[in-house]
């Protein structure tokens, strides 16, 4: 008789579980933490975050999305978070000016992020102010006035009146104008009684070199007040411009995030229908 072999059986090992990352982030929860970074990195002046303002940023997303311990988000997270989003943004940009332009970007944060790290290196320069050429203080001189910043937005802030600085400004140089000259006539007065034509004319040298030096320290006082007066007054229009980028950022922002309500809305709804 033929030995009998029992038939041997085959022994699978267990499958194992998929892995899942504990700091895995949904779409929404990005858009809240893009959101509220983008915020606290436009009062920084597009500058670096410190620990409490991360803290700030993972306290807004845990508001909306942090409901289980699972999903909470601690600011370590998030400011990884954001760095990756950051290398993801620098892939997207390098294809697009590889292709000349004709690219576009499928990545749906690659708008946001452009708006807020793609200009990161265009900052407002104060304008240096060029030396004035030698003339004459009038009673019409003004300030010259700068060119204002002009962004195209839904709100603004009330228009920047710099009538004061060229108001005080001539003022200033008619007030040192007629002291001098009252000055000038009153010496004049005391020194042609009982002289002879000889003394006269050095009397007049001495006068014009003393004429000379007056309205050299008469001009340089009241150029230096307008050079103080144009400094400050560019410094208020360069925080104005701050004022204006830092609206806009914040009316895009709070656009984008009503529109991801809103589509979030219907999706969750058209869900229930189909349930």
């Amino acid at each position: 008789m033929g030995e009998i072999t029992e038939p041997s059986t085959q022994v699978t090992a267990p499958s194992r579980p998929l892995p899942f990352r504990e700091d895995c982030w949904s779409e929404q929860a990005t858009w809240t933490l893009v959101d509220a970074w983008g915020r606290r990195y436009m009062e920084m002046n597009r500058g670096n975050l410190r620990q409490k303002d991360w803290q700030q940023v993972s306290d807004s997303v845990n508001a909306l999305h942090g409901h289980t311990n699972k999903s909470r988000r601690t600011d370590v997270q998030c400011k990884n978070r954001i760095d990756t989003l950051k290398k993801k943004y620098k892939v997207e940009k390098a294809k697009i000016v590889e292709s000349n332009g004709t690219l576009t970007s499928s990545w749906p944060f690659f708008e946001r992020m452009d708006m807020l790290i793609g200009n990161s290196d265009k900052k407002v320069t104060p304008v240096m102010v060029s030396p004035l050429p030698y003339r004459l203080p009038t009673t019409t001189a003004a300030a010259a006035v700068a060119t204002p910043v002009i962004l195209s937005q839904k709100r603004q802030l009330p228009a920047f009146d710099d009538s004061y600085f060229r108001r005080n400004y001539s003022a200033v140089a008619a007030a040192a104008a007629a002291g001098g000259e009252e000055d000038y006539n009153e010496e004049e007065e005391e020194e042609d009684m009982g002289m002879s034509e000889e003394s006269r004319e050095e009397v007049g040298i001495r006068r014009l070199a003393k004429a000379i030096e007056r309205f050299g320290e008469m001009y340089e006082r009241v150029e230096g007040m307008k050079q103080r007066q144009m400094v400050e007054l560019e410094k208020q229009r360069i925080q104005f411009a701050k004022d204006l980028e830092v609206q806009r950022m914040q009316l895009f922002m709070d656009t984008q995030v009503q529109l991801e309500k809103s589509k979030h809305t219907k999706r969750s709804g058209s869900d229930d229908v189909y349930s």
